[in-house]
C-alpha cells in the first residue's frame, strides 16, 4: 500500500491577524537570575557572555540585546550589577535592553569592539575592565559563546579575551559552560516561554507566506531576483541567517539569488528565515513528472513521497517525553541513506538563532520536554532526483503552556489550531496534542514547482 498520495487542491488560509508582543515585564532579569544562580551553585566567580552580529542568541535571550555591526559582552558575578561591554555604535542600541532602561544593568564601551579605523583613544583596557570586576587569581571564570566543544577549556571566544582570562585567572581557572545555555537536554535556553513562541509563530508565519507566494508566482523565464523581489515582501524582522535562492544547472548550495533564470526541467529551493522561524521548500520547476529529465523520472513515486511519509511519522513521534534517539533512528530507517543521502541530524531546536543544537543524533537520551521549538529539518539529496523539503517550526507544550499560549495570545493559538486541523484532516498527519505547528506551510511540500497546488498527503 502506498504511504503518500497527491492531491490537487487550494493551500488553506490562515488570516488572523498578529496579536500585540511585548516584552514581558521581569523576563530579562528572571533570565539573569537563573544564569547567577547558576554561577554560584557551581562555584563560579564570574560568568562572560560572548556575542557578535551572527552569535548573539545568548546574549539576546539574557538581556533582549543582540549587538549590530559589532561584538558584545556580558560580565555576571553574584556580587555586582551585570556589566555589558559594547563598542562605540551600539551604545546607542542599548535601550533596547529592558534590563539597561531600568537601571539593572550597567554598560562601558569597549572600543576595540567596535569597526576598524573607528576612534580607540578613550576605553580602558579589556585587562582594566576585567581586573576591576574581580577577576583574579582566585576567580573561577564561566564562559559561554556559541558552541559547546570536547574539552572545557575550549572556546569560540576570541583569543585576546581568553588569553587575558587565562592571564588573571590561570588556565584552569577559566572554563566554557555554553552547554547551561544550548544543551539540548538541560540548557535553558532551549525551553522557550510563551512570549518566545508567539514571536516565533509570528515570524513563521511572515517565513511561510513568503514562501507561499514564491511558490505561486514561479514561473518560467524570470529570474530568481525577480522572483525573490515580487515574493519575499520582506518587512526588515531580523533574519536569523541568509535568504537563499538557488536554481538553474549550475546552482550552489546556501547560495543568494544571482540572476540565474527559472526554466521548465531544472532544480529549485530557497529559505526565508526570521528569528525563531527557517521555512525552507525544494522542488523541480515542472508542471508534472513529464517536465523532468529522463534521470528524474519517478521523483515523487520514488523519493518525495516517502520522504514525505516519513516526516510525517517523525511529527508524528514527537511527544512530552519521547525519547529523541529512537525517534532519529526510525527516519533514518525509513530513509536510507543510499538513496537519501541524509548527512545532518533529522531535526534540531531552533530559537532566536536558527541552530542551537539538536536532540536528534544516534543514541541520544534525551526526552522531549515542553517549551521546546523544533525545526523539521531533515535534509535529503540524490544525484538524479535532486532533493525535497518539509521545513517548519513546531512548539512542544504541556497543558499549561498551551493555556497560557491561548490566553495571552488568542490570534497565534487559532492559527495554530487551524494548522493542526489541516494537517490531520487535509495531509491525514496526526500530531500529539502537545505539538503545535507554527507555520503556515507546515506539512505541505508541492514536488512541482509549476503546480503548487498539487500536494503531498498521506
Amino acid at each position: 500500500m502506498e504511504l503518500f498520495r497527491l492531491l490537487d487542491r487550494p493551500w488553506p488560509v490562515f488570516a488572523s491577524p498578529f496579536d500585540t508582543l511585548t516584552v514581558p515585564k521581569g523576563l530579562h532579569h528572571a533570565r539573569l537570575s537563573v544564569l547567577t544562580q547558576k554561577l554560584q551553585s557551581q562555584k563560579f566567580s564570574h560568568a562572560l557572555v560572548y556575542a557578535d552580529k551572527e552569535h548573539f542568541a545568548n546574549l539576546h535571550f539574557l538581556t533582549n540585546f543582540d549587538p549590530r555591526f559589532e561584538e558584545a559582552l556580558l560580565l555576571l558575578s553574584p556580587t555586582a550589577e551585570p556589566l555589558i561591554l559594547v563598542g562605540n555604535e551600539c551604545k546607542a542600541y542599548l535601550p533596547i535592553s529592558p534590563v539597561w532602561r531600568e537601571g539593572g544593568l550597567r554598560h562601558e564601551v569597549y572600543q576595540p569592539f567596535s569597526l576598524p579605523d573607528q576612534p580607540r583613544s578613550t576605553s580602558r583596557s579589556i585587562e582594566e575592565i576585567f581586573r576591576s570586576e574581580g577577576i583574579g587569581s582566585s576567580s573561577r571564570i564561566a564562559v559561554i559563546g556559541s558552541k559547546c566543544y570536547e574539552h572545557k577549556h575550549q572556546s569560540d571566544l576570541p583569543s585576546y579575551l581568553m588569553d587575558t582570562l587565562r592571564d588573571l585567572a590561570g588556565f584552569d581557572g577559566v572554563e566554557n559552560v555554553t552547554h547551561w545555555l544550548i544543551h539540548p537536554g538541560g540548557g535553558f535556553r532551549i525551553i522557550a516561554s510563551a512570549y518566545d513562541i508567539a514571536v516565533f509563530e509570528q515570524n513563521n508565519v511572515k517565513a511561510s507566506e513568503a514562501m507561499r507566494r514564491m511558490h505561486f508566482a514561479m514561473r518560467s523565464g524570470i529570474t530568481d531576483h525577480e522572483l525573490m523581489a515580487e515574493a519575499v515582501h520582506y518587512d526588515g524582522t531580523p533574519l536569523s541567517c541568509h535568504m537563499t535562492c538557488k536554481t538553474g544547472p549550475k546552482r550552489v548550495s546556501l547560495a543568494s539569488p544571482s540572476g540565474n533564470l527559472i526554466e521548465v526541467g531544472h532544480t529549485w529551493s530557497a529559505n526565508v528565515a526570521y528569528w525563531g522561524a527557517n521555512v525552507c521548500r525544494a522542488n523541480w520547476i515542472a508542471h508534472d513528472e513529464r517536465d523532468l529529465p529522463t534521470a528524474g523520472q519517478g521523483y515523487v513515486k520514488d523519493f518525495a513521497g516517502p520522504y514525505f511519509a516519513a516526516v510525517a511519522d517523525w511529527l508524528e513521534a514527537l511527544d512530552l517525553g519521547a525519547s529523541c534517539g529512537p525517534i532519529h533512528d526510525r527516519i533514518l530507517e525509513k530513509l536510507p541513506f543510499d538513496t537519501f543521502h541524509i548527512e545532518l541530524n533529522p531535526g534540531h531546536h531552533i530559537g532566536y538563532d536558527e541552530w542551537p543544537s539538536s536532540s536528534f543524533y544516534p543514541g541520544s537520551t534525551i526526552l522531549l520536554r515542553s517549551g521546546m521549538v523544533l525545526q523539521s529539518d531533515v535534509i535529503p539529496s540524490h544525484p538524479n532526483y535532486f532533493s525535497t523539503r518539509m521545513e517548519d517550526g513546531y512548539a512542544l507544550a504541556d497543558h499549561t503552556l498551551r493555556k497560557e499560549l491561548a490566553r495571552q495570545y488568542p490570534h497565534a493559538w487559532q492559527r495554530i489550531e487551524a494548522r493542526r486541523s489541516f494537517l490531520e484532516a487535509t495531509l491525514g498527519i496526526e500530531l500529539k496534542e502537545c505539538v503545535l505547528p507554527l507555520s503556515n506551510m507546515a506539512g505541505i511540500i508541492a514536488p512541482y514547482g509549476l503546480s503548487p497546488t498539487k500536494i503531498l498527503a498521506r
